[in-house]
């Protein structure tokens, strides 16, 4: 009973801090005078992408074994796994759900699909790399994580040149912390975002820990647990950011922030598992490759469209649901 009331306080104390984040970052990107899409790749993502970031750096960093080490590698594979499928998948629920509240005579999503399109390609081209990497063994493989540290700094660089403004429906809702001033200050805006992202933080920590818990009174296999249900948990802060925008009609920062957040998840925490493991795939984590760089071709062939139905999006989500069916069966014959 604790455990599942701990579950419950920690995922209504992730989507409440998420409402602080959201629109405390916004401001923040204001301030910086970010362009709208930026402030949801880079400010939004990188807060967001922290905790499971850490989580991945302790792992590969600080673990003493090859077993906790995999943890980390797992992560690297499984939080773009969970953005790709079934974040994407959310936001097309949610914009579906909300049309009428959102005036829509129509279920389009409206965000500049070009720029999302090639977000899409610049991850897939990473990611194949990051994957190519997992296949083969050789001696100066580590130095390669630097490459990848590279590729995100070009990313940021590429973000920050690209300006846009927020179109009217986008308009900034009063800081939370101060809903009176029409101009908040620095102190306020900062301090808002950085609490926001510290409850995130632990409480993406508890609710991870709880998932496990759970997982063991249910007696479920705990590859089942690590490869499946705590990666859905580490991405929570970010699909609760998007459930957040979409409801207010702003579907470009939501898709912003996933698209950034997969960047990270592709850069980053690979970087820190190439320095410190011989980065070396099984079956499992091949399968987690595999279904990410076919969610991504989906999404990138419907941006490129240039019209995309939210409803167009819900189907990449039951890549996920494949996913867990294959661990399930993969580590059930193994039992066998």
């Amino acid at each position: 009973m604790f455990t599942a009331l701990l579950f419950l306080l920690s995922a209504g104390a992730i989507y409440l801090a998420c409402e602080y984040f959201v629109n405390g970052v916004e401001w923040f990107g204001q301030k910086l005078s970010l362009g709208a899409t930026a402030t949801g790749t880079i400010l939004a993502a990188f807060g967001t992408a922290l905790p499971e970031s850490a989580v991945t750096f302790v792992a590969v960093i600080l673990g003493k074994t090859p077993e906790q080490r995999d943890i980390g590698v797992g992560a690297a594979l499984g939080g773009p796994l969970v953005l790709a499928t079934i974040a994407y998948a959310v936001v097309g629920v949610a914009l579906w759900v909300n049309r009428r509240k959102l005036q829509r005579a129509d279920n389009l999503v409206r965000v500049e699909h070009g720029r999302l399109a090639r977000d899409q390609s610049w991850f897939l081209a990473i990611f194949v790399v990051k994957c190519a990497l997992g296949l083969i063994a050789f001696a100066f493989k580590p130095w390669l994580g630097v490459l990848f540290l590279l590729a995100y700094g070009l990313y940021v660089w590429r973000e920050l040149k690209s300006s846009d403004t927020a179109p009217e429906e986008e308009e900034l809702e009063p800081l939370k912390f101060q809903p009176k001033a029409a101009d908040p200050s620095m102190w306020w805006v900062a301090a808002q975002t950085v609490l926001a992202l510290v409850v995130i933080a632990f409480a993406s920590h508890t609710f991870v820990k709880q998932i496990e818990a759970i997982g063991v009174a249910l007696q479920l296999s705990p590859h089942l647990v690590a490869l499946v249900l705590s990666p859905v948990a580490t991405e929570l802060p970010e699909t609760m950011n998007a459930l957040i925008w979409v409801r207010q009609g702003k579907e470009r920062l939501a898709l912003a922030n996933i698209s950034g957040a997969m960047m990270i998840q592709a850069t980053i925490p690979s970087s820190l598992a190439l320095f410190a493991t011989p980065w070396l795939f099984d079956a499992p984590l091949m399968v987690a490759g595999v279904l990410t760089g076919v969610a991504v071709i989906y999404l990138w062939w419907l941006f490129r469209r240039g019209r995309v139905d939210a409803r167009w999006l819900v189907p990449v989500g039951l890549l996920y649901g494949v996913f867990a069916a294959y661990i399930a069966w993969h580590y059930g014959t193994q039992l066998a």
